[in-house]
Parts: structure tokens; C-alpha cells; sequence
């Protein structure tokens, strides 16, 4: 849809004062309708304090790198931990590293540039990247709550159940479908006839763009309802019914069952819920539109379910489970350091 009277667009300054670079005039003309690129609007001119924010976003960067990237190597180093609930939470690290590298990257680029402009495909790639990441991190969890449901309402058929082909099955699955649903959603939205080309976000988002449309976008919000649904309402409702039933098991079992079942999945749970609100946040900003009304609410949401679960997951599994704290040489460290301040 982009090959009609296509012409190369050159970006060009534009003079002092003026917060965008914009596109010739004869290329406008006749990409009207589908932009090359797009503006970021919530960017603001900040002076010299853009290096501390800078610095800011390189050091929570690097925290979730050098975080995850632990539990992953731990994880694939130690044979006493290459079992289905670390698996699953290696997972959940390597898909923080990949949802992460969607926006760090990008968002330190535009917190020192002058010019916050970003390419059509390199807008539609963050989105597919950013979002099949959100999608994913539930479908992981669930995947998740399966285990310890197995691993505590039937642990006698735990291991016939949770073998090594089950459990790579289930992984591939979370993925698939994952990156699947999100590309149905993107695709179809590269295709819509836009009347406009600024995102009131720090980056691009489906619901930015499927506002900007020129025409009806009913059907893609059918088929949004419906990946909604099966990668967001499905996997939570199956989260809620697996620990439940965990609960009513923990109830009828001895205190020391129910102490070790609640140290595997408090965890799980904590995680779940962080990240349930983040996304609950996300969507919120995007419904209601309050990037127009409250631009510091609004920074806050957009950032919150990308940089609270990648920094918060692995210090919970790290912190909390002990085969994973006593292979873990940073985490191991931060265990010392709290023990001694008591």
C-alpha cells in the first residue's frame, strides 16, 4: 500500500522553537494518508536535565538486563534447577529482555534528541515488539499457574505430567499464540488510511494509531476484542481459577504443606498482580485518552507495565525462592545486605 508515487522523504530542521522536524511538502502530498512518519507529542524540551533522565533510563536498562539476564544464565547453568517452575521463570526473563529492547533502546534516542520523529516501520515494529511482550508475560503466567496446580492438587502425577515434552509444548504455545493474536492486530492497522501523524505517547501504541484513522475501524476493534479476550481475559481467568483451587487444597492440608505451597506461589501471585495493574493502568491511558488530561499520569502509565515487571519479577523469584537465591550470586549478595541491616 506504500508503493503508489512513492518518493524518498528526507527529514528537515525546522527553525528554533518550533518542538518537531517535518517532512517536504511534496512528500506529504502524496503519502497523505499514510505517513512515513510519525511525532511524538509528550516529549517536552528539557533542557539539561534530558542527560539526567538519560542516566535514569540507562541505569533501570541496565538493572533489568543485568536482573534478568542472571536468572536466565542461573537457571540454564545449575542441573538442580532445570525443572518446570524455573523454566517457566527463565521464560519470564527472557521475555522482559525482549519487550524491554522494543523501548529502552528507542526512548533513550528521544529523550536527547531535539527532533522526536520515528519511521512507520520502525513505529509498527515497536508495537508488535511491545505488545506481543504484554501478551506473552500473561499466557507465561499462565502456564505457570498450571504448573503449581499440578504440582500441588496432584503431586503424585506431577512428574508423568510436567515431563520434558510437556513443558516445551506449553512454552512454545505461550509464545506462539502470543505473537500470533498481536499480529493480527498490527497488520491490519499498517493498512489504515490515517488523518494525522502525532502519538500522544512516549511510543507508538495500536490504540495511537487506530485514532488517527480516516475511516471506520469497527473491525479492528472486533478483532481487538477478540485477541483481548484470549490473550488477556482467558489466561487471567484461568490464573484466578487455578489459585483458588490451590487455596482450598492449602486449607484441607497440614500447616507445613500449606508453608511450602505458599512459598512457590506467593511469587507467581505477586507477579500476576503487579503486572495486572500495570496493564490495567496501560489500558486506562488508552481508553479514556488521559495523555489529554493529565500528562504526568500519563508518562507514568506508559512506561509502567514496561519497567515495573521486568524490574520487579526477577527480584521476587530471586529473592524469594531459595534454590534460585543460593546460585545467584547478586541476589545472594542483596540477601546478605538485608540480613545485616536488620
Amino acid at each position: 500500500f506504500l508503493q503508489a508515487g512513492l518518493k524518498s522523504c528526507t527529514l528537515q530542521p525546522m527553525k528554533k522553537g518550533v518542538e518537531h522536524s517535518h517532512i517536504s511538502d511534496s512528500c506529504e502530498m502524496e503519502n497523505d494518508t499514510f505517513p512515513l512518519y510519525f511525532y511524538f507529542t509528550l516529549y517536552r524540551d528539557q533542557g539539561h536535565l534530558k542527560y539526567l533522565y538519560f542516566l535514569i533510563m540507562l541505569s533501570v536498562y541496565a538493572a533489568i538486563l543485568i536482573f534478568n539476564a542472571s536468572i536466565i544464565l542461573v537457571v540454564m547453568k545449575e542441573k538442580s534447577l532445570h525443572e518446570p517452575m524455573y523454566i517457566f521463570i527463565s521464560c519470564l526473563s527472557v521475555n522482559s529482555l525482549y519487550g524491554t529492547a522494543g523501548l529502552f533502546p528507542r526512548l533513550s534516542i528521544d529523550i536527547l534528541s531535539d527532533s522526536h520523529v520515528i519511521s512507520r516501520p520502525a513505529c509498527f515494529t515497536q508495537i508488535y515488539v511491545i505488545y506481543s511482550y504484554s501478551h506473552s508475560e500473561l499466557t507465561i503466567l499462565a502456564v505457570m499457574a498450571y504448573d503449581r496446580y499440578v504440582a500441588i492438587c496432584q503431586p503424585l502425577h506431577y512428574h508423568s505430567i510436567m515431563t520434558v515434552r510437556t513443558t516445551a509444548l506449553l512454552i512454545a504455545g505461550a509464545f506462539f499464540w502470543a505473537f500470533l493474536s498481536i499480529a493480527l492486530v498490527v497488520i491490519p492497522a499498517t493498512r489504515l488510511p490515517l488523518c494525522g501523524r502525532t502519538i500522544s505517547r512516549l511510543y507508538c501504541s495500536n490504540w495511537s494509531i487506530a485514532r488517527l484513522s480516516c475511516v471506520s475501524t469497527a473491525s479492528n476493534n472486533a478483532l481487538g476484542l477478540f485477541v483481548l479476550t484470549t490473550s488477556v481475559f482467558l489466561p487471567s481467568g484461568f490464573i484466578l481459577y487455578s489459585y483458588i483451587r490451590i487455596l482450598i487444597v492449602c486449607q484441607r492440608s497440614s500447616s507445613e504443606f500449606r508453608g511450602k505451597a505458599l512459598q512457590t506461589c506467593l511469587p507467581h501471585i505477586v507477579t500476576f498482580v503487579t503486572y495486572s495493574v500495570a496493564l490495567f493502568c496501560d489500558v486506562l491511558l488508552n481508553r479514556f485518552q488521559l495523555d489529554q488530561i493529565m500528562t504526568i499520569v500519563a508518562l507514568v502509565f506508559s512506561l509502567e507495565f514496561l519497567v515495573v515487571s521486568p524490574v520487579i519479577n526477577p527480584l521476587i523469584y530471586g529473592l524469594t525462592l531459595p534454590e534460585i537465591r543460593k546460585k545467584n550470586p547478586i541476589f545472594t549478595h542483596s540477601s546478605k545486605i538485608s540480613i545485616m541491616s536488620k
